[in-house]
């Protein structure tokens, strides 16, 4: 154990040494967007007397995670040795497994809580599952319908569903595609997507960008696209999608393209090597959330492969170009906020031409719109795994 907080220690010892009775819930994160979405839920968690909460950090994206756990105010009470950015699935998944195994023989919780989709999570909810402890699922019963898309996260979120207790699922499509599968009623709640609780609390944040370019671009109120790519299944199309952001740069000489590089080498390499030099392109390092989030509500519209940026931008009014061939996401189409382009270099420049050229077209697609609730996500995933664990019954009153 890594003593980086005292407080669940603490609250254990009552008295002349003896244990605290409490139910425990352990709650397990590893990437930014798992501490993002899970951090308002642990809060709210640990405002319960009644429940002991214990925080485990498989350390994916330890980099990334240092800024997110110190702004929300939350840290770990266990933490896994850091993991090498690019490790194959088979190796992450036997470490986390075998990492979280003598933690979860020595806290012994009632209850694990495991959020998404990753091999992380899919991993943490294996061994709780192998050690007998229950386990709730946040951000459940999204599908592709395809289990090779994305990849590996449609096969992780499914195997999750098998063997989790509670399923909070962020929408009602949602909650339809986990009966679909023959998960009972009971089972499963709708509490929204506490990614909408974590972005409006951002939001209200002061920052001050540590790019010069970046800051520049905000002060002058400069119209600028923020491109993401970092997916799996994406990783030999990387040279496809920097070619169509060097096609969009030269057309638009007057927008700006900034994008920041993931930490994965092939990212960077593919992006440095079509873009590097580029007037109008800025290649920066990922940003820490809080000026992600700030650069994302100022940008004209996002290009991205990823999951969160799906449901962050369409709630601040952010048009999207979404570089995949299916999402499992459906509402974010239905709202009209996000259109799937693929990796195509024509389709991408096609798409991003019409929304440059066309403000009718810009207008339409940045509307606010946020089909995963109002900022309130976090209170009803908490209450239920405390009904669960106090009354045996998780439904809300």
């Amino acid at each position: 154990m890594l003593g980086i907080d005292s407080s669940w220690a603490e609250k254990e010892q009552l008295g002349r040494g003896m244990v605290s009775e409490n139910p425990k819930v352990m709650v397990v994160y590893g990437t930014r967007p798992e501490a993002i979405k899970l951090a308002p839920v642990i809060r709210r968690l640990k405002s319960y007397d009644d429940l002991d909460v214990v925080v485990v950090s498989t350390a994916q994206h330890q980099q990334l995670l240092e800024s997110i756990v110190e702004r929300f105010g939350i840290q770990a009470d266990y933490q896994l040795p850091a993991m090498p950015v690019g490790r194959a699935l088979n190796e992450l998944l036997a470490a986390t497994i075998d990492g979280l195994d003598s933690i979860l023989a020595e806290v012994r919780p009632q209850l694990a809580l495991v959020q998404g989709d990753t091999t992380t999570a899919f991993a943490s909810a294996l061994a709780a599952f192998n050690r007998g402890v229950e386990v709730a699922h946040l951000e459940a019963g999204l599908r592709t319908g395809d289990i090779r898309a994305p990849f590996p996260e449609e096969a992780n979120r499914r195997l999750i569903s098998q063997i989790a207790e509670l399923h909070c699922a962020p929408s009602g499509d949602a909650a339809q595609n986990l009966l679909a599968e023959g998960i009972p009623k009971e089972k499963i709640v709708i509490t929204g997507n506490t990614v909408i609780d974590a972005l409006y609390e951002v939001a209200e944040w002061d920052v001050e960008f540590s790019d010069h370019r970046v800051k520049d671009l905000v002060d002058r109120d400069a119209r600028f696209v923020l491109v993401t790519a970092h997916r799996r299944e994406n990783l030999d199309k990387l040279g496809e999608i920097a070619y169509a952001i060097a096609q969009l740069a030269k057309s638009f000489s007057d927008v700006s393209f900034v994008v920041p590089l993931h930490a994965n080498p092939l990212v960077r390499e593919a992006f440095q090597q079509k873009l590097a030099g580029k007037a109008n392109v800025f290649l920066i390092d990922a940003l820490p959330y809080p000026e992600f989030t700030a650069l994302l509500r100022r940008s004209w519209m996002v290009i991205t492969d990823s999951g969160g940026v799906q449901e962050e931008a369409p709630a601040l009014g952010v048009p999207v170009l979404l570089m995949r061939d299916k999402t499992e996401r459906h509402e974010v189409l239905q709202s009209g906020a996000v259109r799937l382009v693929g990796t195509d270099s024509t389709r991408i420049v096609e798409a991003a031409t019409r929304i440059l050229d066309d403000e009718e077209e810009w207008a339409a697609m940045s509307v606010v719109s946020s089909p995963y609730g109002e900022g309130r996500a976090s209170y009803r995933v908490a209450d239920a795994l405390h009904n669960l664990l106090i009354t045996n019954d998780w439904r809300l009153t």
